[in-house]
């Protein structure tokens, strides 16, 4: 029910204190035609609805959520503390440096542990998201090509397992998608790669962007062939930080012969994202790059901190300094985890990961037939799909009556029937022992009653939807009573 249905007139309660200045009289040209229409409820009714509304969303705080290459993991709540501090919160952007140096020194301190964790020399903080990271870095890259007059370099190339938000943020750069497909093993196709690169079109080639771990949950282990390749043709290597929480703090993106990086700091380094944000996700280079960087970089000067704008910057992608109070956040997480700690978190993934698919791949088939995985496994339902009739979206919806969130479902687009689990560092034995069980004996139940599965989810506040319908006639609006 929405809070309008709850409204009845003259119901209220006082929220705001009595006004202690003079009011100020709008003349009758800027007034609204009609009054503004909000609810009028008490507050015991606007509490209880909104209560209701937080209880029929899930989060990380109400179960398991592994949703694959999203790292949806629970973060300690000391960062949301760090980030509340009034010297934090009530500052302003443009009030002079010399009264805001704790806050330049945050700044500062994220840029250095992103680098030492990274391997690469400088970082902006100025992208919102790792989408906006993604487009940040194919600007770096372009601008880099262009200082060197190398103004035929306008073609990325993006393996057929990368995120969507790949190719399309290539294309937001100006520069057109060469696909390159992945190989029986599910990582990029080298001899493709190389046939590629020495062709004609190799002189073309501004760039290749990849994620390492990919979203197969797989470590590439021919990385430095292909960095190397893309080196040799003149392009630069651009890697996607989705799935650092599988190596973070164990294996460098600059030892592997990537030039820049974007890094999901709502996703790696704390506070899950999701929700509407905000987000974070800083872009890092190696130092033939540093001089291209958008916005301002700390630096120390005359014993202070100050900010300085890269020589040959590209430009701004963000009002200021980037999201503040979520760098605040990671950096509270990194400092509390250590370097230790750091690598322990990526260890402790990779093996929970492990853990799951061990225990499932007598059931169900593992993508490409994988052995190890890193952070995050692929399981491939084609074959219950046809024995049984059940999908990877049946499974995925019976999964919410166990008040589990689903994995990620028909992506990587190399695996048709795909749910792509990612279980995280965070979560308990129990927990993964409970999620496994559940699994199996949907494995079961698809052999058993596969029409319950059709229709499932049963106990949910709202059932299975027509998703298609939602799509394309979505209700967007609320229709008053006249």
């Amino acid at each position: 029910m929405l809070i309008y249905e709850k409204s009845r007139e003259g119901r209220g309660c006082s929220l705001l204190p009595a006004c202690d200045v003079p009011e100020y009289a709008f003349e009758e040209k800027d007034l609204r035609e009609k009054p503004l229409r909000l609810p009028q409820v008490p507050e015991v009714e606007l509490s209880r609805h909104y209560t209701e509304l937080a209880h029929k969303a899930h989060g990380v705080n109400d179960g398991f959520y592994p949703l694959g290459s999203c790292t949806m993991k629970y973060n300690p709540r000391v960062n949301e503390t760090a980030a509340s501090l009034p010297g934090f919160t009530q500052i302003h952007p443009l009030q002079p440096l010399h009264t805001v140096q704790g806050a330049l020194r945050v700044l500062r301190e994220i840029e250095e542990a992103l680098a030492a964790i990274t391997g690469m020399a400088r970082f902006t903080l100025q992208p919102a998201a790792g989408a906006h990271g993604e487009f940040t870095g194919l600007l770096l890259i372009k601008a880099y090509h262009l200082a060197n007059g190398d103004t035929a370099r306008t073609k990325i190339i993006v393996p057929d397992s990368a995120h969507g938000t790949n190719p399309a943020s290539a294309v937001m750069a100006g520069m057109s998608v060469i696909n390159v497909d992945s190989d029986e093993k599910g990582c990029v196709d080298v001899a493709k790669l190389r046939e590629l690169c020495e062709s004609e079109e190799g002189a073309q080639i501004a760039g290749l962007m990849l994620t390492n771990p990919n979203t197969a949950g797989l470590f590439d282990p021919n990385i430095r062939e292909i960095t190397d390749i893309i080196h040799a043709c003149g392009g630069q290597v651009y890697y996607d930080g989705a799935n650092l929480n599988a190596v973070m703090g164990v294996a460098r993106p600059a030892d592997m012969g990537f030039d820049c990086v974007h890094l999901n700091l709502h996703k790696t380094f704390s506070t899950p994202h999701g929700g509407g944000g905000p987000g974070a996700g800083p872009v890092g280079c190696k130092e033939h790059l540093a001089k291209f960087l958008p916005g301002l970089v700390v630096e120390a000067a005359g014993g202070e901190l100050t900010f300085v704008k890269p020589a040959e910057s590209f430009g701004e992608m963000k009002n200021f300094y980037g999201n503040f109070l979520v760098a605040v956040k990671a950096l509270t997480y990194i400092k509390m985890l250590g370097a230790a700690g750091i690598a322990e978190a990526s260890a402790n993934a990779v093996l929970n990961a492990n853990y799951m698919m061990a225990k499932l791949r007598d059931l169900y088939d593992i993508a490409f037939g994988t052995e190890v995985c890193m952070h995050e496994f692929v399981m491939d339902l084609s074959a219950l799909l046809k024995e049984t009739g059940v999908s990877a979206m049946d499974i995925a919806k019976g999964l919410l009556d166990h008040g589990i969130h689903p994995p990620t479902m028909y992506f990587p687009l190399t695996v048709h029937e795909a749910l792509m689990v990612e279980p995280t560092e965070t979560e308990t034995k129990e927990t993964l022992d409970e999620a496994i069980d559940v699994l199996r004996s949907l494995y079961q139940l698809a052999h058993d009653d596969p029409e319950y599965l059709h229709h499932a989810p049963h106990s949910t506040p709202v059932t299975r939807l027509d998703e298609v319908g939602a799509a394309r006639h979505p209700v967007l609006k609320y229709a008053f009573e006249k």
